[in-house]
């Protein structure tokens, strides 16, 4: 079950996100009505399974790697599946992972990003407590008589051989992780990933089964406090240009500072 908690002011989200501890990582949507979602969850809709969740995401990566070499320019060469996945979800093609950030402000920012401030709709931000997602899943895995057979602590060191291990077995788990390799995007906007490690759930539905109470935190936040949390951010140097790093980067931070003052 996620925790729900409404947000009228600046200085009580302040207060809330920084009240959290260091194993929090966060994701804002810019409709407080969105479920937690892939983009190919989306793509797919329903009925979601896992055929189809399989033929999509074997389709996109063939067709993606075999193009990679003519448009990859100053990219590196991924190296495993989790990595090949994570440069497929940067430039935009609908994958089973989620982005997080470590960061709740980047996460405040992208939603400033894409929001339509004359919708006047709430927005929200999630906080899972990666800690307990990945605790939970080996606790899900170990005690349904299979063996989860790596130490705790190899969990980070050894991200993309685990992603694998868990996505060959299938794992009716959610697993929150980042390949060993990032892009430079991902590194400035201290990018993570969830996802739900059986293609034939959805995240939202594993959420449901309350194997993971406690471990996620939605705040909804006032559509009224978009320019005050825009003001904040500016003070505290979070933009595109940081977050981009590119003309790309600069072009959005132009776009949103017109959006707010217009």
């Amino acid at each position: 079950m996620i925790q729900e908690i409404s947000i009228e002011t600046s200085e009580d989200l302040l207060l809330k996100i920084n009240q959290l501890p260091n194993n929090y990582i966060f994701r804002g949507q810019t409709d407080s009505l969105w479920k937690l979602e892939s983009t190919l969850e989306r793509v797919i809709g329903t009925p979601w399974n896992q055929e189809k969740a399989k033929k999509f995401e074997e389709l996109s990566l063939a067709r993606f790697q075999s193009k990679y070499s003519i448009y990859k320019q100053n990219e590196i060469l991924p190296n495993s599946k989790l990595s090949w996945l994570s440069m497929m979800q940067h430039y935009g093609v609908p994958t089973r992972l989620l982005d997080f950030t470590e960061s709740p402000y980047i996460a405040l920012y992208f939603i400033l990003e894409t929001y339509n401030f004359q919708s006047n709709r709430n927005f929200s931000i999630y906080a899972i407590d990666y800690t307990k997602i990945i605790d939970n899943s080996i606790s899900i895995i170990t005690t349904s008589g299979q063996q989860f057979p790596y130490a705790r602590n190899e969990i980070t060191k050894k991200s993309d051989e685990i992603f694998d291990f868990l996505d060959q077995n299938n794992y009716d788990v959610l697993w929150v992780t980042e390949p060993l390799i990032l892009n430079e995007r991902i590194d400035r906007q201290s990018g993570s990933f969830l996802i739900s490690i059986n293609k034939s759930t959805t995240i939202e539905s594993l959420i449901d089964t309350r194997l993971y109470d406690d471990c996620i935190i939605k705040y909804t936040i006032d559509y009224n406090l978009y320019e005050s949390i825009y003001v904040l951010l500016r003070k505290m140097n979070i933009n595109s240009k940081l977050l981009y790093g590119d003309l790309t980067g600069l072009s959005k931070s132009i776009k949103m500072e017109l959006q707010v003052y217009s």
